[in-house]
């Protein structure tokens, strides 16, 4: 009993220390946070973008630190946008330096801060770009530059684009699980690779033009920034010629093979600074820091963001109905508030959480104008939401569309029976019984989803058809689960305008006739210390959504081996009716 005793008392023990530990954190961490910055730009300084951390489009996108005293430095879509655009009117600011590596972002939010670039030149300014190494992301958007230089031993992982698919179904007949699948639209595909173990001819095709419709844009950019031919370009990127340092520089794709001292005097030299001065460089966090406005002015545009999956119920991480809708209320119930900018980087997800959605959001559009811009992907439910919109834009490359239907259920009868494992059961009615993991689906319950699924494909039509303004025909004739590119979207109607974030913000203070005002952001910004506070403060369920659970597994799995656990993870929570794009799909 005494040594039962001690035990007991050395495990409370333990307990308040390891509290205090973590208590004494925060409180150190928010001590940090509140230190108030005494940075300062001189004259002659030069803007230095390195974008080495995920570009987030919001709060939702942030991780929850692995460790208390995590610092890693979050970087948002807008902040490097307004940034830019400040640094091109600070006389203080002489040049932009861009550090660029492995960018961790899409191909349109590289577009939107690659045009900011552009915009930049405009004021006569200097833009150089130095690398060590190159992936093809940070290449294009390096090819901005004025002066493109790169390490003599370095290569540029210029090669195209692919597309490349996992496809679970001979995993699913080795394990004895099957996927039961009922689906509108010929092009929805995002169930394909619980079926097939190859590409349909229809999801190859669809997937073909997106990415020549992808390449199109990426390469005529680079082409007219670099001045050559098309034809030089894409010899280039056939003869995989970034990947030698020599043969980038002998077919224009950098300008010099230098190193990086050798490149600070070039920017020494166009600053008129002596070899013994130093560069005053601003990184883009410090940058964001100094022009901060916090000014009093009343009048609001409120940027939503809906990034993620779509689910129902409420969480903090991607998009929860009801969460989301606590948020619409929010800003229609704010006077202030005098128009929002939906701002969709999703897939789609749950049919039931999209349509809960869409119906707010038009309550939301009868008190002020609801502008909506498309990210990298706006496709299914992320498309359906937006139906409410006065005016949608897009970029070149956002993926949208797929207007189209699924539902998938999983069961194991034959692993239960291979383990030796039968079940039986009675019941009332002919379909008590509809569903059982260890039994699969009743021909009354397939039936009845068949048709669940093609009322729920009408009522998408019907949304668009009301949204866009176009007939069941034509909605009909670019739906069936197809994706489109941002540009073909224009084409078909689908979208309004080609624009990014700032234009869809200049365009929504328009609508609402205000000339002067403030930008608000919900979901708010998150810090580390509201992450943490969640963490200790949630139920088991709302820890997981919280995303501490999913960052642990993500950092002792890896980025890669995290991707396929995620999506094999996704089956159970993909269960039901969905508007949901081919989520297995990852552009390179």
């Amino acid at each position: 009993m005494k040594k039962f005793i001690i035990q007991v008392l050395a495990t409370v023990v333990g307990i308040v220390l390891l509290t205090s530990i973590v208590v004494f954190s925060l409180i150190l961490i928010n001590i940090i946070a509140f230190i108030p910055s005494k940075f300062v730009v001189k004259d002659k300084s030069i803007l230095e973008i390195n974008l080495n951390n995920s570009i987030l489009e919001s709060s939702n996108d942030r991780e929850v630190p692995i460790s208390l005293l995590n610092n890693v430095k979050h970087v948002y879509l807008k902040d490097i946008l307004d940034v830019i655009n400040h640094a091109k009117t600070d006389d203080k600011i002489e040049g932009i330096s861009l550090k660029l590596s492995n960018i961790n972002a899409g191909y349109s939010q590289i577009a939107e801060i690659r045009q900011a670039l552009l915009n930049f030149k405009e004021s006569k300014k200097f833009i150089y770009s130095y690398s060590n190494e190159c992936d093809q992301r940070s290449y294009y958007l390096s090819s901005v530059a004025d002066s493109l230089y790169v390490n003599p031993n370095a290569s540029i992982e210029l090669a195209g684009l692919s597309a490349e698919v996992l496809f679970y179904k001979n995993l699913g007949q080795k394990f004895g699980v099957n996927f039961e699948v009922i689906r509108h639209g010929k092009y929805k595909s995002a169930v394909e690779p619980y079926l097939r173990d190859n590409l349909s001819e229809e999801n190859r095709y669809q997937l073909k033009n997106l990415l020549q419709n992808f390449w199109n844009k990426i390469s005529s950019d680079i082409i007219s920034s670099r001045k050559i031919t098309n034809e030089s370009l894409n010899n280039s990127v056939d003869s995989l010629y970034g990947f030698i340092p020599e043969l980038a520089y002998k077919n224009r794709l950098v300008d010099r093979l230098i190193y990086e001292s050798q490149y600070d005097n070039l920017i020494k030299k166009r600053l008129g600074l002596s070899d013994e001065d130093s560069i005053n460089k601003i990184s883009l966090e410090q940058y964001k820091e100094f022009t901060e406005d916090v000014s009093f002015i009343n009048d609001k545009i409120a940027i939503l963001y809906a990034s993620g999956q779509i689910y129902t119920g409420k969480g903090d991480t991607e998009v929860y109905s009801k969460t989301f809708i606590n948020l619409i209320n929010e800003i229609k119930n704010d006077d202030n508030i005098k128009a929002v900018v939906l701002r969709v980087n999703s897939p789609g997800g749950s049919a039931n959480a999209s349509a809960e959605i869409l119906y707010e959001l038009y309550e939301l559009k009868k008190k002020k104008p609801l502008i909506v811009s498309f990210s990298d992907i706006a496709a299914s439910g992320g498309y359906y939401i937006s139906m409410a919109a006065d005016k949608i834009y897009a970029q070149d490359n956002t993926l949208t569309g797929s207007i189209g239907v699924l539902g998938m259920i999983p069961d194991v009868k034959k692993l239960a029976n291979t383990i030796g494992i039968t079940s039986d059961y009675v019941s009332t009615n002919t379909n008590s019984k509809y569903y059982s993991i260890t039994q699969g689906t009743s021909q009354g319950f397939k039936e009845i989803m068949n048709k669940g699924i093609n009322i729920t494909y009408n009522k998408f039509v019907n949304e668009v058809m009301k949204g866009r303004h176009m007939t069941y025909a034509q909605v009909d004739s670019v739906g069936q689960g197809r994706i489109w590119s941002g540009r073909d979207a224009l084409e078909k109607g689908l979208v309004d305008e080609i624009g990014g974030f700032n234009e869809a913000i200049e365009y929504a203070a328009k609508k609402a006739g205000v000339t002067s005002y403030n930008l608000v952001s919900y979901p708010e910004e998150k810090t580390n210390w509201d992450l943490i506070v969640n963490m200790f403060t949630s139920d088991d369920n709302d820890l997981n959504q919280s995303g501490i659970i999913e960052n642990l597994i993500k950092y002792e799995l890896g980025k890669d081996h995290y991707k396929l656990y995620q999506k094999i993870k996704n089956i159970e929570s993909n269960q039901g009716i969905m508007y949901l794009m081919p989520y297995d799909v990852e552009i390179k």
